[in-house]
């Protein structure tokens, strides 16, 4: 009887272990459960692709459409100027009128050249029509046998041939006179300084009884006279990025605002293409031109231009917030397998269809494991 309870008891002891053991593994094992980190929750949008098709504000400047620094191409002094800053001016209109005593020195110097070698080719002229007459004479009288020395008629000959010879030299300095007198007549009308077109005077830098001379002169002329610009036309310059720098379309119109009228909208159209980007800025310098005729505008003004981007082939597209900026690169998430993959935004191979995750960050590593959430374009603000 004694040793039938003392197994009972081994066998109840035995069972209480067991018992034990297994609810010690139970919480092991909800401990662990419970300890393990969860996989974050990330909201994804696909890659969508696209006709581009937008329009971006940009930088211009707006230049004259013609502009001319006036240098006169003689030095020589101011005498007279009739224009100022602000001045409007006509083709060939009379702005200045400057004197330069050696120019009229060398003019009347020329005109006394050619007057000399006038005198001097009609003095040849002559010669030869008198000795020409001579030997014309004798030649008719040598017909007749021992009337006329064979010597007498060749020495007339070579004389008429000689002042003809003559004649031509004298002629001939008689025009290089005269070409002589016609350029120094030339720089004497550069005294006059006229308006190269139809224009504005924008700068003035001379008074009466200044020294004025050529741009390279040696007096050391830093500064224009004047300088002059055609404003009823202008020419807005734009620095168009190289990556909207495709799909330019050579008549079409573009809007733009200037500072001075921030509630008015102006237009120009594009004229020139440089089709070559500036290794500098990265940009490429595109024309357009705009009418000015009421004379609103002025040259030097900064406008913000509405520039509108076209591309003919698709363009991928994802939220502005899926893009991840950091000192090394510019990046998006992509999610693929529910784990986390960088992808270069320029060079990497994200596709159409790709899930990316819409707010892109470099605390969210390359390989993490995470639950994807997809939210629609318009809450991704694609």
């Amino acid at each position: 009887m004694k040793r039938f309870r003392i197994s009972s008891i081994l066998a109840l002891i035995v069972t209480n272990y067991w018992c034990t053991s297994c609810g010690s593994n139970a919480n092991s094992s909800a401990k662990a459960q419970a300890s393990a980190p969860t996989a974050p929750t990330v909201e994804v949008t696909k890659v969508a692709s696209k006709k581009l098709s937008i329009t971006t504000r940009l930088p211009g400047e707006l230049q004259a459409y013609e502009a001319v620094a006036v240098f006169p191409k003689v030095t020589a002094y101011v005498d007279a100027i009739s224009v100022d800053r602000g001045s409007r001016v006509m083709t060939g209109q009379l702005m200045a009128r400057l004197v330069a005593p050696e120019v009229a020195a060398q003019r009347a110097e020329a005109q006394s050249k050619l007057q000399a070698a006038e005198a001097q080719r009609a003095e040849a002229e002559a010669k030869l029509a008198s000795d020409q007459s001579t030997y014309e004479r004798l030649k008719s009288a040598s017909a007749t046998p021992g009337v006329i020395a064979g010597n007498d008629l060749e020495i007339a000959q070579k004389g008429a041939e000689a002042d003809r010879a003559r004649l031509e030299a004298l002629r001939e300095g008689a025009e290089a006179a005269k070409s002589a007198l016609k350029s120094v007549t030339e720089i004497e009308g550069y005294l006059q300084v006229r308006a190269p077109f139809d224009g504005i005077v924008t700068e003035r830098n001379v008074h009466p009884g200044s020294l004025a001379g050529p741009a390279t002169s040696s007096s050391g002329a830093a500064m224009p006279m004047l300088r002059v610009e055609k404003t009823a036309r202008l020419r807005l310059v734009v620095p168009v990025p190289e990556k909207y720098a495709t799909g330019i379309n050579v008549g079409s119109k573009v809007e733009f605002s200037v500072p001075a009228f921030p509630s008015q909208t102006f237009a120009g159209t594009i004229a020139r293409v440089a089709h070559s980007v500036d290794v500098k800025t990265r940009t490429m310098p595109v024309e357009l031109d705009v009418n000015n005729s009421d004379g609103r505008l002025s040259s030097g003004m900064f406008p913000e231009v509405l520039w509108p981007v076209r591309r003919t082939e698709p363009t991928l597209f994802v939220p502005t917030s899926a893009v991840a900026r950091t000192t090394e690169a510019t990046f998006v998430i992509r999610i693929r397998g529910g784990n986390t993959e960088w992808v270069n935004e320029v060079f990497g191979g994200l596709h159409e269809g790709d899930e990316v995750a819409v707010r892109g960050t470099d605390e969210l590593r390359a390989g993490t494991h995470v639950v994807t959430k997809q939210v629609t374009e318009a809450a991704a603000g694609k």
